[in-house]
């Protein structure tokens, strides 16, 4: 889309009463960078990065983007990195992926310390940085990981703000996610953490076409091994097997189990032809206002 119609989006999330806008980082639109595009245009709005891979990013060049998104949108930038998908890190950038764990945790152990404008001088196993960041007007943002395995979790709950995850059901969430990160994040004494949770929504009156229209769109991604891991822990097929679908009570229905997960934020990617996103927007929008929702939508 061009930057018009992304800020567009934006304005209309904001006016439909939304907490926060995510832009995820695909093949196209930077997401920091259209987050500052439209989040200056656009008040009233959180705005967050779901996610930024880092491996093609020195924390000193991503430090300074984020820091630039929050003087530009008044400090609303809610920075959610990742590791990324190992055969896109190999096969895109040349670049190793492995132990993803031990090279998150130093990335983050630089991050940090720039996004508070410290000076860094750092020379360790897979990084060497030497510097600062000084953007004025801008605060240091939240910090969310994508994890979704239990070393990831640990460290997201001991070096990070939270967690956001991606094609993940209420089962794992309940059961796997929420409770790996929350008692990581109380041992290292830090505060309750954030779960965001990233799911395709569709209201529809043809459930089970939506599905199989879902199977064929993002079978592949179901043979991620990242995302396999927590498709087979939620004992379901593919991707279509997690997607919120169904008519407008169904829908409310199965976001409220996330709230009953613990999950703290649920961010919809609404789906389906004209008349399924509007249905669609139409309850997300009412969830976000209700005063009856257990979490923020």
């Amino acid at each position: 889309m061009t930057a018009e119609e992304f800020a567009g989006q934006v304005r209309a999330a904001a006016d439909a009463g939304f907490a926060t806008a995510w832009s995820a980082q695909a093949l196209g639109w930077d997401a920091l960078t259209a987050l500052a595009v439209a989040g200056a245009q656009v008040p009233g709005i959180a705005l967050g990065s779901s996610v930024v891979p880092v491996p093609a990013r020195h924390p000193l060049m991503l430090a300074s983007q984020a820091l630039s998104v929050q003087a530009a949108t008044g400090n609303r930038l809610t920075l959610g990195i990742g590791v990324g998908i190992a055969m896109m890190t190999r096969t895109m950038f040349g670049l190793s992926a492995e132990r993803p764990v031990a090279r998150m945790r130093e990335y983050l152990s630089v991050l940090r310390p720039l996004l508070r404008g410290e000076q860094v001088s750092h020379r360790g196993e897979t990084l060497t940085a030497e510097g600062a960041v000084n953007v004025p007007g801008a605060a240091p943002p939240p910090v969310l990981l994508a994890a979704l395995g239990p070393a990831m979790l640990r460290l997201a709950g001991e070096h990070a703000d939270g967690v956001v995850t991606w094609m993940t059901g209420p089962r794992t969430l309940a059961g796997h996610i929420v409770p790996a990160v929350t008692r990581a994040a109380h041992a290292a004494g830090r505060p309750s953490p954030r779960v965001v949770a990233g799911l395709i929504v569709c209201v529809t009156d043809d459930e089970e076409g939506v599905r199989r229209r879902i199977a064929g769109e993002f079978g592949l991604a179901g043979q991620v091994p990242e995302y396999r891991a927590v498709l087979d822990r939620e004992g379901v097929d593919g991707p279509e097997d997690v997607v919120i679908a169904g008519d407008e009570q169904a829908v409310v229905r199965r976001i409220r189990r996330l709230a009953e997960a613990g999950v703290t934020e649920f961010a919809a990617s609404p789906y389906g032809d004209a008349r399924e996103q509007e249905r669609t927007l139409a309850v997300l929008a009412g969830l976000a206002r209700s005063a009856q929702y257990s979490g923020p939508a």
